[in-house]
């Protein structure tokens, strides 16, 4: 009954066909000065494992994903203090977004979550309106939502003290919405957040999208589901999930309510493939989702912490993915849109 109201709702809103972007995933860096129970991405300079791509390094990647297909770089990466330019974290930021620029001309750049945003806006004593400003002038199209993890206040405490609470994500995405940037939604979930916490996350993204639409704005353009996986998570919170890898049938249903939930005001929903294998991923097109998401070309945070899906895929994988569902498929730009 549930997963046949969300597939039902799905069809009225956007209808049978499957989406997907030909992307490519860049993290710059791990090196991070924060410390979140669930993450085993970040590293200390020096830490085995630890890297920060160089600008040839980041050049090169940009013009080999553009001869691939690509459409879009997502760009992000961990918190490093000493990612500056002549003192400023936001030169920086602009230098990167040139840089990819220069190299794959035209190319999306879907980059910086809000945490990465407040921290630039935060070293540089800079207000956040600037800061979004002077990247977009740069080249900054869109902006992706991750950091929100689970907007609960309460949970926030035990599972990421040290990064940015509820209400500062909130207010930055409603600063990126204002400024006429699309942007992505998250929900990390699977771990030691309650039914609560969901619901009132997902209604905190209803009440911001009603925001954006009610001032003409385009606010979130999609849903994304991103399960946890914790077989290299650090091993206090491991301990309390009790589960290194996500659980599909949980997660299908977590598909079909956050479809139900968010309705009309989030039209486009998207599994992980990385962290549900690509076959889970296709079942959720089945309990409400509509997106496959991006090829990645390459993928590390996931991947760090254990998931077993993959970093990589070919359209052609994708598109076969639909196929088993029986649905039909295209390519998209980042926003959605039709490519040429």
């Amino acid at each position: 009954m549930l997963r046949h109201g969300a597939d039902r709702l799905r069809t009225d809103l956007v209808g049978e066909t499957v989406t997907y972007v030909v992307n490519r995933n860049i993290n710059l860096t791990n090196h991070c000065v924060k410390h979140c129970s669930f993450c085993a991405f970040r590293r200390d300079p020096g830490d085995p494992g630890a890297y920060r791509l160089s600008r040839s390094e980041l050049q090169h990647k940009a013009r080999e994903a553009q001869r691939r297909g690509a459409t879009e770089l997502c760009i992000q990466s961990g918190l490093d203090p000493a990612a500056s330019l002549d003192g400023s974290h936001l030169a920086h930021a602009e230098t990167v977004l040139r840089d990819l620029l220069a190299a794959a001309p035209g190319i999306h750049l879907h980059a910086f979550s809000p945490q990465e945003l407040l921290f630039m806006a935060e070293a540089d004593g800079l207000p956040l309106q600037q800061v979004l400003q002077r990247l977009r002038q740069a080249g900054l199209a869109s902006v992706p939502g991750t950091a929100a993890e689970v907007l609960s206040e309460p949970l926030r405490r035990r599972l990421c003290p040290e990064k940015l609470s509820a209400r500062a994500w909130v207010a930055v995405m409603l600063e990126v919405h204002a400024q006429g940037l699309p942007a992505t939604s998250t929900l990390m979930a699977g771990h030691i957040e309650t039914a609560a916490d969901v619901a009132a996350h997902l209604l905190t993204l209803v009440a911001m999208q009603r925001h954006a639409w009610n001032q003409g704005l385009p606010g979130f353009t999609e849903f994304v589901l991103l399960p946890f996986v914790g077989l290299h998570a650090p091993a206090a919170l491991r301990r309390q999930v009790g589960r290194d890898q996500p659980d599909l049938p949980a997660m299908l249903v977590l598909t079909a309510l956050a479809r139900l939930l968010l309705g009309p005001w989030i039209r486009h929903h998207q599994p992980s493939w990385v962290k549900l294998g690509l076959e889970g991923a296709a079942e959720a097109l089945r309990w409400g989702a509509d997106d496959l998401g991006g090829t990645l070309m390459e993928e590390h945070i996931t991947t760090m912490a254990g998931a077993s899906g993959g970093t990589n895929q070919e359209p052609q994988d994708l598109e076969a993915a639909a196929a088993r569902v029986g649905r039909p498929v295209r390519r998209r730009s980042t926003t959605y849109g039709e490519l040429p």
